[in-house]
């Protein structure tokens, strides 16, 4: 199954890096509130989560089920990378 030579999944990855490296430096530090000011931060993500109706909160109705995600993510991020076999 021939894949698409467009789009930025196509890429380089040295092209990609490069692409991805100027947004980045997009934006003077002076202006990264967020780097600046952590509690700014901290502020943002409880507003992004208060967005969430209170049914749908899994994680903050259900403290195990959180642990066990926690967990789940800890495993999978120290873990050797996937091998994907070539193509036939």
């Amino acid at each position: 199954m021939p894949t698409s030579k467009r789009g930025f999944a196509s890429m380089d990855p040295e092209k990609q890096r490069a692409i991805a490296r100027k947004g980045g430096e997009s934006v003077p530090n002076e202006k990264r509130s967020f780097a600046q000011n952590p509690s700014l931060a901290a502020a943002a993500g409880r507003k992004g989560g208060m967005s969430v109706s209170p049914a749908k909160r899994s994680f903050a109705q259900n403290h195990e089920l959180a642990s066990v995600a926690g967990r789940k993510g800890g495993f999978a991020s120290h873990q050797p990378p996937r091998r994907v076999a070539a193509p036939s």
